[in-house]
């Protein structure tokens, strides 16, 4: 595979797991009253900005993120391992494109706070798409991507029970004990938590298109919130954190051990 790919991915994922860092440590923080904040993607951006230079911070966290989604539209489109060979490859792909556009919107919502345009014409597409959802076809959208994405965070688990996490990495990760142990931790800790976010996310998703009420669907700092409600709040919501924190190192394992087909 091309060098210059490999660095592209490598950087990637450096930045997403500096983005799943940042959510963890502020979140886990708030958990325990301890400052911080309950943490989603777009929290990250907007505390990057707050930060001194804050601007060059979003700058490099949006081009990072560009790397990422590049070389997820790349795995998408170019297949460059070869993944269609294998059973389910096509839905990967299908799930790389979804990543990879995911990310692109991200890195453009840090450059838009850098130049400061991401409020402009805010009240009218926000009634607007408040409308669409609670429309027949809205709601039939919601209760298909609720289901996806309680779909997703069962497939976290089955990742952690069959153990694909280990697949793109290099034997010699694999063999050395203290890297073998960083890297299962971190990928079961990491994928847990993912998993249980996306579960909530997708149940509440589901639970507003069937009630007919869009605005009982919650993001990630709500689902955060949910968690701080519940038994054992605090500390609930500091384990799901904390692993997010632990998808974070994960990801910094793949950057640096990932191997990459020639």
């Amino acid at each position: 595979m091309d060098h210059k790919l490999v660095k592209i991915a490598r950087t990637g994922y450096v930045a997403k797991g500096s983005v799943y860092a940042i959510a963890g440590v502020l979140t886990l923080m708030a958990s325990f009253n301890l400052g911080g904040q309950k943490t989603g993607k777009l929290q990250v951006l907007q505390f990057l900005d707050k930060q001194p230079f804050g601007n060059a911070l979003l700058v490099i966290l949006a081009l990072g993120l560009l790397c990422y989604a590049s070389w997820r539209l790349f795995q998408a489109i170019s297949d460059p391992e070869g993944i269609s060979a294998n059973k389910n490859g096509k839905l990967k792909r299908i799930a790389f494109f979804a990543s990879g556009c995911i990310y692109i919107g991200l890195a453009i919502l840090a450059i838009l706070r850098v130049i400061n345009a991401g409020n402009t014409g805010g009240s009218s597409t926000s009634s607007e798409n408040t409308s669409f959802l609670a429309s027949e076809i809205g709601l039939i959208v919601i209760g298909i991507i609720g289901a996806i994405l309680i779909f997703i965070g069962l497939f976290q688990f089955y990742k952690i029970y069959k153990e694909t996490f280990w697949r793109k990495f290099d034997e010699k990760s694999k063999m050395e004990e203290k890297r073998r142990k960083t890297i299962k931790n971190s990928a079961v800790f990491g994928l847990s938590s993912r998993g249980i976010l996306f579960i909530i996310i997708g149940y509440f998703a589901v639970r507003a298109a069937i009630t007919s009420n869009p605005s009982k669907i919650k993001t990630t700092t709500e689902a955060f919130s949910f968690l701080r409600e519940s038994a054992f709040g605090a500390w609930l919501m500091g384990i799901v954190a904390a692993g997010l924190i632990g998808y974070a190192i994960y990801m910094f394992m793949t950057a640096k051990y990932r191997k990459f087909n020639d």
